[in-house]
């Protein structure tokens, strides 16, 4: 279980390495979100373009120097092997990135910019990440899972704090799920320090994998992947995220690819964010009714991820 304190700790290592991102109001739309009070959390400006660089840097700058030696590896549907990539290159070791074939073009552009070493294996993320384990393996490089590591999520939940720091009223918080790395360190920091606040997560119709292990009352493998996004794509949740997460997420709302595409646009159109669908889902939530809010309150969408989807 990973705690508030462990969360901090990963502020305090990681805020040289990262950026503290923006909150923009969602105001002034031409189709807007009224009456709704919504601020986004533009973390689609972190480097390399998403929240992963947060989970990904707190984890590799606790490996020691003869750990990393042999390089650094993982798999990803896209934004955590950029992660991975760039803490690779201002550690000065090789990364290699196992991708299924989902992912999108302008994102493997992006890993050979950071000079990471490119694997496309399988068409999901589970099938990459069992290359990736079997290259870790055969190699010695170090292996870092994009979700379920504890100091991977410590690190992704200081989004978390950072929404708390500039918006100390909110009252509800939107977050995206792929594998639930990123909900599971928010929820867990902003619950902490602010037990009232609402926690919705968000799930491609294609891949409600939180939403079907919820339902469940127990982890689940998914039959099938349909959505076309590859940065939510997932069989399994990890059995550590979902006790951890479980009882801190106060509602899910699925929502369709072409929900999330339509919201890129928007962001796009309205505020000239360059998103990936990932990235959209929050507002997709917002735009297809959902959920139910009270008249008054406090609500932030997190943009998690850059690209463009909708551009």
């Amino acid at each position: 279980m990973i705690t508030l304190d462990d969360v901090i700790a990963a502020r305090l290592r990681i805020k040289d390495k990262v950026r503290h991102t923006p909150m923009m109001p969602a105001s002034q739309m031409r189709n807007g979100l009224a009456p709704l009070d919504v601020t986004l959390k533009v973390e689609s400006l972190q480097v390399t373009g998403s929240f992963k660089a947060r989970g990904a840097m707190n984890k590799v700058l606790t490996l020691p120097p003869e750990q990393i030696a042999k390089g650094l590896v993982t798999a990803s549907g896209g934004n955590h092997g950029l992660a991975m990539a760039r803490t690779g290159f201002v550690a000065g070791v090789k990364t290699t990135i196992f991708l299924p074939s989902s992912v999108v073009p302008d994102k493997v552009a992006k890993l050979h910019g950071w000079n990471a070493n490119v694997q496309i294996v399988g068409s999901v993320f589970d099938e990459a990440n069992e290359a990736a384990l079997a290259f870790a393996r055969e190699t010695g490089a170090a292996y870092v899972h994009p979700f379920s590591d504890p100091l991977v999520v410590a690190g992704q939940g200081t989004v978390g704090l950072e929404i708390l720091d500039d918006m100390p009223d909110v009252d509800t918080v939107l977050i995206a799920i792929g594998g639930g790395g990123l909900i599971t360190g928010m929820a867990t920091a902003m619950k902490a320090k602010k037990p009232g606040i609402r926690i919705i997560g968000i799930e491609p119709v294609g891949s409600p994998t939180l939403k079907a292990s919820m339902d469940a009352g127990h982890v689940v493998t998914l039959d099938a992947v349909t959505t076309r996004v590859a940065t939510m794509a997932c069989r399994r949740t990890d059995d550590f995220l979902f006790a951890q997460v479980r009882n801190k997420i106060d509602a899910m709302v699925l929502v369709s690819d072409a929900e999330m595409e339509e919201a890129a646009k928007s962001l796009w159109f309205e505020f000239g964010l360059a998103t990936d669908l990932s990235g959209a889902a929050a507002l997709a939530a917002l735009r297809c009714g959902g959920v139910t809010f009270r008249p008054g309150e406090k609500i932030c969408a997190l943009v998690c991820g850059a690209g463009t989807d909708g551009v």
